[in-house]
C-alpha cells in the first residue's frame, strides 16, 4: 500500500508528510501487533527502490543512499516507532485491531490553530508523524543528505521491546535524530527511565449476602493523558477517584464484586468502574460520597469528574470478596502513590520521579476472584527509581499482593556537549532567529536504550507539537508540522557536511 492521497488531509502542507501519515493512519497498529504497519512501510520503501532489513523483533532498518556528492558523509539514523497507543472514548465505536483512524481537520477553539485529531480516538501522531517525516525526508528529491538509516521500532508504547532488541550490528550510523518528541521549539537530550510493577491478589469468592444492596459506581469525563508528559499537571486519576468514593461511603460490610479501570500502562486512567454490595442504604451513602469526591476533584485538578452511582435492583453479582479483604484491597489501592514524587534538583520544572496507578481489573476464576493492578514508575535518577520500586514492593507485601517488575528501561543521560546538538542548535537559530529550548523530558524515549545497545550513539530528539498524547484528546498542529519539516529539510544537508 503506497502513501495515500485524498481524504481529510489532502490539502495540507507539507504534502509528502501528510500523504505518508494518511497511509500510516489507515493501518491498524496496536503495540505488539505491528505486522500490518510493518508490511505497509516495507511496501512504501520497496516501491521507491530502498533496501529494507527486518530483525527478529520486527524492527525495520531502511537504507537510503546519499544524494549526489555526499557519499562520504557520516551515516545519519532517523528513528521513530511504528506502534501507537489505542485509546477511545467510551461512546466511540472503533475497533483498533481492524480499523484505521478516522481523522478530522479543524480549528482548535482555544488557540485558533489548525489541528488534526482522531474522531473519538487517539490519533497516533505519536509516533506516526515521526515515521512520516522520516519517509518524506528519505524520498524527497529536494533535500540534500548523506547516507541515511531509517530505524522504525516496534512496541515502544508497551514495553520498548523493539528498542531492546536493537544490536550493535543493527546500525552502521552513530549519529541519530529521534523524531518522537512533542514540542517543536525544543531539542531533547535526555529522558527518564521506567519500570512496570504488577500487583496480584487472589481472594476466595463468596456468595452475595441475602438482602444486600448492589450498586454500580462509574467514574468518567476525565482528561487522562500521557503519564510522563502530563503527570506534572496533577490530572485526576479515575481509579483513585473510584477508590476514594468507595471508601468515602463508609459502608460497614462493603463487598467488592468487580473493579476495573484504565487500559494502558502509560496513560493516566480516564475511566473506572466497580460493582459492590452492602447493607441497606448503600446507594445513598455512595451517592453522597460521589458528590463529595467529585467536588474535591474539581478543586484539586479543575476537572469536572462524573461519578455516577446506580442501584442494581433485582440484579446481584454471583460472587464477591469478603468485607475484610475488600477493605484491605481498597486501602492498598488508596496508598499506591500516583503522580509526581519528586522534581529534578538541578533542572527547574522537570519532574524527576513519578508513579502512575495505570490499570486495575478483576477476573473470576473457579472459586477465586483475581485482582490485578499495574503501575508505571519513571525517574531520571537510578537511586530514586530504586526507592520507588522498594516502596511499591513493601506496600504490596503488607497488602497481601504478589508483586513483580517488568519492562525496565534505562534513562537517557543528557550530554550538553554533544556535537550533534551543536549542529542542531545552530541550524535552528539560523532558521528561526531564536534559540531552541534544550531540555530533558520525563517521558520515556528509546534513545537511552538504543544508545546503550549500540554504543557510541550521539542523539538529539525533535518533533512537531502534539498535545493530549495517549488520550482521545491527542492532536497535532499543522503549522508545527510545517515548521518541523522546514527544520529537518535545513538540518540534513548541514549534518551531512559535519
Amino acid at each position: 500500500m503506497a502513501a495515500q492521497t485524498g481524504g481529510p488531509l489532502s490539502g495540507l502542507e507539507p504534502r509528502p508528510v501528510w500523504e505518508f501519515f494518511t497511509g500510516i493512519a489507515a493501518v491498524p497498529r496496536p503495540s505488539k501487533r505491528e505486522q500490518r504497519i510493518r508490511e505497509h512501510v516495507q511496501t512504501v520503501a520497496g516501491r521507491r527502490g530502498l533496501c529494507v532489513h527486518t530483525d527478529g523483533a520486527g524492527n525495520l532498518v531502511i537504507d537510503v543512499p546519499p544524494t549526489r556528492g555526499l557519499a562520504d558523509a557520516p551515516i545519519l539514523v532517523l528513528q521513530a516507532h511504528l506502534d501507537m497507543v489505542c485509546e477511545k472514548n467510551a461512546a466511540t465505536r472503533h475497533d483498533f485491531e481492524h480499523e484505521g483512524i478516522r481523522m478530522v481537520v479543524e480549528i482548535e477553539p482555544a488557540t485558533g490553530e489548525q489541528i488534526v485529531r482522531g474522531e473519538g480516538t487517539t490519533l497516533g501522531a505519536d509516533n506516526g508523524i515521526g515515521v512520516a517525516l522520516a519517509l518524506a525526508a528519505a524520498t524527497s528529491t529536494d533535500i540534500a543528505h548523506g547516507p541515511l538509516e531509517l530505524l522504525f521500532t516496534v512496541d515502544e508504547e508497551d514495553g520498548m521491546s523493539g528498542a531492546k532488541a536493537v544490536r550493535r550490528e543493527s546500525l552502521r550510523g552513530r549519529r541519530m535524530l529521534n523524531l518522537d518528541s512533542e514540542e517543536d521549539d525544543a531539542l531533547y537530550i535526555g529522558c527518564a527511565g521506567g519500570c512496570d510493577t504488577d500487583f496480584a491478589w487472589a481472594f476466595d469468592a463468596r456468595g452475595t449476602p441475602a438482602g444486600a444492596e448492589s450498586c454500580r459506581v462509574e467514574v468518567s469525563g476525565l482528561r487522562g493523558g500521557h503519564s510522563g508528559v502530563d503527570i506534572h499537571e496533577r490530572r485526576a486519576n479515575a481509579i483513585k477517584l473510584l477508590v476514594r468514593t468507595l471508601l468515602g461511603a463508609k459502608a460497614a460490610g462493603l463487598q467488592l464484586a468487580e473493579l476495573n479501570g484504565g487500559s494502558k500502562r502509560n496513560a493516566i486512567p480516564r475511566e473506572a468502574g466497580a460493582v459492590v454490595v452492602g447493607p441497606t442504604g448503600l446507594a445513598a451513602a455512595l451517592a453522597l460520597a460521589a458528590a463529595d469526591v467529585a467536588g474535591q476533584s474539581k478543586k484539586e485538578t479543575s476537572e469536572p469528574a462524573a461519578i455516577r452511582v446506580e442501584a442494581l435492583r433485582g440484579v446481584a453479582p454471583s460472587s464477591c470478596i469478603s468485607p475484610e479483604h475488600t477493605a484491605r484491597l481498597l486501602a492498598a489501592l488508596a496508598e499506591i502513590p500516583s503522580g509526581v514524587l519528586g522534581m529534578h534538583p538541578r533542572v527547574p520544572g522537570l519532574v524527576e520521579t513519578s508513579n502512575n496507578l495505570s490499570t486495575v481489573g478483576t477476573q473470576v476464576g473457579g472459586s477465586q476472584i483475581h485482582v490485578r493492578a499495574g503501575t508505571l514508575s519513571r525517574s531520571s535518577s537510578a537511586k530514586r527509581m530504586e526507592e520507588t520500586l522498594a516502596r511499591l514492593a513493601s506496600l504490596g507485601k503488607s497488602a497481601g499482593a504478589a508483586t513483580s517488575n517488568a519492562n525496565v528501561y534505562p534513562g537517557w543521560s543528557p550530554n550538553p556537549d554533544s556535537p550533534t546538538l551543536a549542529v542542531c542548535r545552530g541550524v535552528y537559530q539560523e532558521l528561526f532567529g531564536k534559540e531552541p529550548k534544550i531540555a530533558a523530558i520525563h517521558a520515556g524515549l528509546e534513545c537511552g536504550i538504543i544508545g546503550e545497545r549500540v554504543g557510541g550513539m550521539d542523539t538529539v530528539s525533535l518533533g512537531p507539537t502534539i498535545r493530549g498524547a495517549h488520550s482521545p484528546e491527542e492532536r497535532v498542529y499543522v503549522a508545527s508540522v510545517q515548521r518541523t519539516w522546514r527544520y529537518l529539510s535545513a538540518l540534513l544537508p548541514v549534518l551531512a557536511k559535519c
